[in-house]
């Protein structure tokens, strides 16, 4: 497969192409860098993205590696059961965000969620938060850079140890120029790429399973693939549709509580842009993010015997021509550089906002950059450590899930009327996920608490049972007859 795909001249080609791609984004962020003068411009550009760049910045985010290249490799595995984390639970994690939570997050003017903790619930939530939040950033950011090496490794022979370190340089670099507008620019430019490499991939693969016609090839792929592997959500038995419904809301829910997400919601013009931005963005991520769940089904009909690794290079060498095989695989380095430099600024500006500011006196602008130079190296370094450690990591972004999903949608939409109800929540929901995580890894435990057996027998998924108890300790401390609604004033939202 690598010799069909990687030839000589398609690396000088891609090369070339990739050389040219990286100029551009330079200077896109040198053109950003002209605009930031403050913490402000840096973390939220100001407050003064239109709608175009809302979502397309809002979709270059979240369509990185794990849309792309993850997901139909788990899709090829399992079947369609897998979709429910990536793209219909991210996808509907945008939508739930427009409709309920872009309007009233927006019009309290932050610049990070935990700046929310703080003003509802005091200085001890909002450190809390911050230590919950920032964690769950670094396995994300160190499997992104491990992805991206390992494409530099399979495209020109990069050694995997000197790949790392240029993807994190590259993608530490720009970010540090520009902030939240290089990150928005660039994102814009990458995401248009990254679906116009989606779609030339996509049609090309189903139209070859129908001898050139792409219905026929729909229909020889529903025909031939397993019913079992056709099935969106498991039903074989409980314990399988619990624990898809348990992906399924940390994807929808707990991601609401992301600064990458809020931070693009609070760097919008208005508060119509920030619901209409969250909106198309859904709805784009799962349409365009069907593509790789399809080819990961038709991979088993294609080459069930020859995929070795990612499927999608895979599936570019066998079936694009060289030109439209760059164009593919430009379009997925863009997209894991998009997901990079949101990533890295997401818990740059929690730790500069939230934790350093309280310990040092140097200007803010300067104490952002540092803090992502920080993210950025203590990321390279788990991935450098081995997959093994920022696997870890990464699995931990449920912890947002359980430890400030409740807490913050009390917050925005009521008044609590003391501080306790968000600390006992937070300290529960995140204490028990990570009893559960560590003991997972040391004794192997699959669902809550299996080592018990008055509550492992019922196989309930840790993550939407930790979220569970979090939301009765809060109503333990503060009973809903005792809430109050808290009621924001609509901004003067004249913006289109």
């Amino acid at each position: 497969m690598e010799t069909q795909m990687i030839t000589t001249e398609l690396q000088w080609l891609l090369g070339g192409v990739l050389g040219t791609y990286l100029v551009v984004l330079y200077a896109l962020a040198a053109f950003a860098q002209r605009r930031i003068h403050d913490a402000e411009d840096f973390l939220v550009a100001g407050r003064r993205l239109p709608l175009s760049l809302a979502w397309m910045t809002l979709l270059g985010t979240w369509f990185g590696a794990g849309t792309i290249l993850a997901a139909a490799d788990e899709v090829r595995e399992v079947g369609l059961r897998a979709a429910g984390l990536e793209p219909i639970g991210a996808g509907c994690c945008l939508l739930l965000a427009g409709m309920f939570v872009a309007a009233p997050m927006w019009r309290e003017r932050l610049l990070t969620v935990p700046d929310l903790f703080r003003r509802r619930f005091g200085p001890a939530a909002e450190t809390l938060a911050a230590w919950i939040m920032v964690p769950s950033f670094f396995g994300w950011i160190a499997a992104q850079f491990v992805a991206m090496a390992g494409l530099l490794t399979l495209f020109f022979g990069v050694d995997p140890w000197w790949g790392l370190l240029l993807v994190a340089a590259i993608g530490t670099g720009y970010t540090l120029m520009g902030g939240m507008w290089s990150v928005t620019l660039t994102d814009a430019a990458q995401i248009v790429l990254v679906l116009l490499g989606l779609v030339v991939l996509g049609f090309t693969v189903i139209a070859d399973l129908g001898d050139g016609q792409v219905i026929a090839g729909a229909a020889r792929l529903f025909a031939e693939t397993p019913p079992a592997k056709r099935a969106w959500i498991p039903t074989e038995d409980a314990a399988a549709f619990w624990s898809w419904v348990n992906l399924l809301a940390i994807a929808a829910l707990g991601n609401l509580t992301g600064q990458d997400l809020m931070q693009r919601i609070f760097a919008s013009k208005s508060e119509r842009v920030a619901r209409q931005a969250c909106c198309i963005a859904g709805v784009v991520y799962i349409v365009f993010g069907t593509i790789p769940v399809l080819l990961g089904l038709a991979a088993n009909v294609l080459l069930p015997d020859d995929v070795q690794g990612r499927i999608l290079p895979t599936l570019a060498g066998w079936f694009l021509s060289p030109a439209l095989a760059v164009i593919f695989l430009v379009a997925l380095v863009s997209a894991v550089l998009s997901t990079i430099d949101s990533a890295i600024l997401a818990p740059a500006s929690v730790l500069s906002q939230n934790v350093f500011s309280r310990w040092t006196r140097m200007k803010p602008l300067q104490l952002n950059r540092l803090a992502v130079l920080l993210v950025a190296a203590f990321s390279l370094a788990m991935a450098y450590w081995g997959e093994s450690a920022y696997a870890l990591l990464e699995d931990a972004y449920a912890v947002t899930l359980t430890g400030l999903f409740v807490p913050m949608m009390f917050g925005l939409f009521t008044r609590p009327r003391s501080r306790l109800p968000a600390l006992a929540s937070m300290t529960v929901g995140a204490g028990l996920w990570m009893l559960h995580f560590v003991m997972g890894h040391v004794a192997g435990w699959d669902y809550f608490l299996e080592g018990l057996d008055v509550i492992g027998r019922w196989r309930l998924p840790a993550s939407l049972t930790a979220t569970l108890l979090a939301l009765v300790t809060y109503l333990v401390f503060e009973p809903p007859w005792r809430m109050r609604r808290h009621r924001s004033q609509p901004a003067n939202d004249a913006s289109p």
